[in-house]
Order: C-alpha cells, then structure tokens, then sequence
C-alpha cells in the first residue's frame, strides 16, 4: 500500500469520530468540519460555516486566545496541542490541536472535543 495517499482514510476518521472536530487553516478560516460539528454547530449555520472566519464566530477575548494558540503553535514543532476549555454541564474539554505538513511545518489546527462520559454502550454490542 502506498502510504502517501492516506487521505481518505484520515476523513474517514474524522467523520466518524462522535465528537465535533473544525478544521482551519492558518488564515482561521474554516475549512471542514466532520458530521458531528455540522450537528452541533447547526443553529449557527452547520456546514454553511465552512468557508468562513472561525475568529468571527468568537467573541472578542476568545479571538484573541485562538490567536495566541496559534502563536504558541508557530514557535515550535514540539507545541501540539492545548486544552482551551472545560464544560462541566457537557462534561468535555475541549483542545486546540496543530497540524503540521511532513516536515513539520504549520499548515492549520483544528478544534477537539473530548466528552469524558463512561460508555453506556454494551461491549461489542452489533444489535
């Protein structure tokens, strides 16, 4: 198999994961967002929103977070990732996560969202 041509493989990835994933480029704008983000974001436009500024659809302190993060990213290949938010009602953190081409460079990030709630689901349940 030939690994350079793994992208279909990683959507696949992020479209099944159950938690909202956005992704950016290093301009802020939206570039994707996986099944679950559209769901979760929907009031605010769901896929309407790919295209446009992730930074306006913040308020002006989290802005201004995002921006130091992406900083914060650009300063070295070892900063990766940053929890940015906890929400207890919802029990999930939230994290920033850069994504680098092969050699290490930023290209964009993407937002993650990591609910801590125990499985409810029976173990290997194909009903």
């Amino acid at each position: 198999m030939d690994n350079r041509d793994l992208s279909k493989y990683f959507k696949s990835i992020i479209d099944q994961d159950r938690c909202a994933v956005v992704i950016c480029n290093l301009a802020h704008g939206i570039i994707y967002m996986n099944p679950a983000a559209v769901e979760r974001y929907a009031k605010r436009g769901g896929d309407a929103l790919v295209g446009q500024n992730l930074l306006s659809c913040h308020s002006p302190q989290s802005a201004e977070q995002i921006k130091k993060v992406v900083a914060w990213f650009s300063e070295s290949p070892a900063h990766n990732i940053i929890h940015t938010f906890r929400n207890e009602k919802e029990n999930k953190d939230v994290y920033m996560v850069a994504l680098r081409d092969e050699d290490g460079t930023l290209i964009g990030y993407y937002e993650k969202h990591e609910y801590r709630d125990v499985e409810t689901g029976a173990v290997y349940d194909f009903g």
